[in-house]
């Protein structure tokens, strides 16, 4: 056999040799891949064959076009494997071919016990149970899935059953990440998802423009993906789990200043809306804020029965969802301006399971309902823009804005972390303290300037 330049990574030494023993019709031979480790060695053909003369010729200074493609592919799977041997730790071939060889389109695939025991281990994908219209709207269903390894994988499997647990949201932030991570490296394999692809990843993402919000969004969802993997059996943890301390933290935004003050809010109020568009938006942006903030998906899903007397009473959705135990309502006082908002903007139906307003049907589906919010919200976040420059304001005014401004207005008036927290339906009160933390901040700016006052005064006073 020839070979041209061997090259060790640790105990593992690999080298890509032309197997010269037997000719092929063609009157070429099969380049090979050749790892050797405690005295073994094992030989991985590739799909590139060669006379000796041109394999020999690899390693000159003028090539063809074609002998410089093959060249080209040659030192990719050098340097593949060098990184793949790198990631096995402790090293062994039976994690070498099932990981690197057997998902590398530069080889030769033969049937394995490996490639049988990862596809034996693939989660089981439900079948024909999304429409194709639901699909269509997720780009990892048009992944070719047969790679045993891969991420998309996964994805395509959490994906999915989070649609058909009508978690919309969930789904749709799982196809997101799986879409920037393969916009970043494609669709990688497990084990190539180490601690320095995830920081090159983190830092390709910033220069990108994406927030560290964003970022630690996608990358939460990455982690779901590796603890449901690990569940599956496809990947062990201590071979190359790289979340958790002294490996890769996963990064968290920091709050930034979203409350109004009253009196932005005031202006908000008395704005006289030039259009039916603007009255609408500006009529359900008080709605949100004076009802403790809802958010717009729980507005869309009030129903008539949840009117008790003077009061709204219901369950967050987001909180129905993710507890276990029986979740506690938000009671909501309906004010005058709710209950004109109500008269006005509301459905005519008084049946307890009539939406209260026609935002939503009960014919529609899950993802339908998903899609009608998120129109609702951008349509209301669009003409709250034309608004806030109406009245110059210098904040954003969209939806999530009326919950922190709720929160932190109430906070100015006195109230308790804990009475915020159950009008906010939140379960954690670390939750409530990151929406009062711009508050906090701010709180601790006046303090400061209160120290020293004696400043604006005149002499004979601050004496």
């Amino acid at each position: 056999m020839c070979n041209s330049k061997t090259f060790s990574v640790m105990s593992v030494t690999l080298a890509v040799i032309l197997d010269n023993r037997r000719m092929k019709k063609t009157g070429s031979y099969p380049t090979k891949l050749r790892v050797t480790f405690n005295r073994s060695v094992r030989y991985y053909p590739t799909v590139i064959d060669l006379s000796e003369d041109d394999f020999n010729r690899l390693q000159a200074p003028h090539l063809s076009r074609r002998l410089q493609q093959v060249k080209v592919e040659l030192d990719k799977i050098k340097s593949d494997a060098q990184e793949a041997v790198k990631g096995i730790q402790p090293f062994n071939f039976e994690d070498f071919e099932g990981g690197f060889v057997q998902s590398n389109p530069l080889f030769v695939l033969k049937p394995s016990k490996a490639l049988k025991l990862a596809a034996s281990t693939l989660p089981i994908i439900p079948s024909n149970e999304l429409p194709e219209s639901v699909r269509k709207k997720y780009s990892v269903f048009d992944e070719v899935h047969n790679t045993p390894g891969t991420i998309s994988i996964v994805y395509r499997f959490l994906v999915e059953k989070m649609l058909l647990e009508e978690r919309i949201g969930t789904a749709r932030s799982y196809n997101l990440s799986y879409q920037s991570l393969k916009n970043f490296k494609g669709n990688v394999r497990f084990q190539d998802i180490t601690v320095s692809y995830l920081q090159q990843y983190e830092r390709w993402m910033i220069n990108q423009g994406n927030s560290k919000t964003t970022i630690g969004m996608y990358l939460r969802a990455l982690r779901a993906v590796f603890n449901e993997a690990i569940a599956q059996k496809i990947i062990k943890k201590d071979d190359c789990y790289p979340f958790g301390r002294r490996l890769y933290r996963i990064p968290t935004g920091r709050n930034i200043k979203k409350a109004l003050e009253l009196s932005e809010i005031q202006k908000i109020y008395n704005y006289q809306p030039r259009t039916e568009s603007e009255r609408k938006a500006k009529e359900f942006w008080l709605f949100s804020y004076f009802g403790n903030g809802m958010n717009v998906k729980d507005i869309a899903l009030l129903k008539r029965k949840d009117i008790k007397g003077d009061y709204l009473s219901f369950v967050r959705a987001k909180t129905e969802r993710t507890t276990r135990e029986d979740p506690k309502p938000v009671v909501v006082y309906i004010t005058e301006d709710m209950q004109r908002i109500i008269n006005t903007w509301g459905n005519e139906e008084k049946e307890p399971e009539s939406y209260i307003f026609p935002i939503l049907t009960p014919v529609m589906t899950a993802q339908e309902q998903y899609d009608n919010i998120q129109l609702f919200i951008k349509f209301i976040n669009k003409w709250m823009k034309h608004i806030k420059g109406m009245v110059k304001i210098d904040k954003k005014l969209t939806t999530i804005v009326t919950r922190h401004s709720f929160s932190s207005v109430l906070k100015r008036s006195g109230a308790s972390t804990e009475f915020i927290q159950e009008a906010l339906g939140h379960t954690d009160k670390k939750t409530t303290e990151n929406y009062l933390d711009s508050f906090e901040v701010e709180t601790k700016k006046q303090f400061a300037e209160k120290l020293s006052a004696f400043k604006q005064l005149p002499i004979s006073e601050a004496s």
